[in-house]
């Protein structure tokens, strides 16, 4: 009986999910531009997420690769807005379904970019949920130490928060520290270098009258010697 009901509620879904991609590509058809293309594939990427319903094989590619090229097609209109809260969501579409078909390199790419749209929008929860499928992309590569780190690090931001704080300020923090620590340490060369330097203790005193004398004396000539 408990068979049966499940077995109801996939076809009962089923027919809901194709009706609505029914309607989303009656939609996509009299679309008049591409921002409104846009959210239409990524409704259909979505309807075509449910993947993991399917029992049939081959039926379950077909919706892998329809969930794919939706993705795609929407990312590429959304970058054309830089509509950056679409993006994440075809990013994280990716991810899902490249990590289900077991290419890590693909899926680890695409949450690296989710992760780094939510840093940018200090969207902690995101970037928390993203930290965590890296994680779980990395142990699937034997990355055990830095999937680690991910887990750390999501750890500390779901106690402390996160700030995005742009590379280029980052940059030029680093660069003023660099050239910071160079001063100092032409500083510290520069006295070094005076403190090895030998000094002329002589020449701190004034010349004593002998050597006055002895300075300013002319040699008598010999033919004035003669004279006298």
């Amino acid at each position: 009986m408990k068979h049966l009901f499940t077995l109801l509620l996939l076809t009962i879904t089923g027919i809901v999910t194709a009706g609505n991609l029914d309607s989303l590509r009656l939609q996509l058809r009299n679309a008049q531009n591409d921002s409104l293309r846009a959210p239409i594939h990524a409704q259909m990427a979505a309807e075509y997420m449910g993947f993991d319903t399917i029992s049939n094989r081959v039926k379950k590619m077909v919706y892998q690769n329809e969930a794919i090229l939706n993705s795609y097609q929407a990312l590429q209109l959304y970058s054309k807005y830089s509509d950056t809260t679409g993006m994440r969501t075809c990013f994280d579409y990716l991810a899902k379904i490249y990590q289900k078909q077991q290419r890590y390199s693909q899926a680890k790419w695409f949450t690296l970019q989710s992760n780094n749209l939510s840093r940018i929008k200090s969207d902690v929860p995101n970037i928390i949920l993203s930290l965590k499928q890296l994680a779980s992309i990395k142990n699937a590569l034997k990355e055990y130490k830095m999937a680690e780190q991910d887990l750390t690090e999501a750890d500390y931001i779901a106690k402390n928060g996160y700030t995005y704080i742009p590379d280029s300020v980052i940059q030029a923090n680093k660069a003023k520290k660099l050239a910071k620590k160079k001063t100092q340490v032409a500083t510290v060369k520069k006295a070094k270098k005076t403190s090895n330097k030998p000094v002329n203790v002589l020449a701190k005193f004034p010349a004593t009258e002998a050597q006055n004398k002895n300075k300013t004396t002319k040699a008598v000539p010999a033919k004035k010697l003669a004279l006298l």
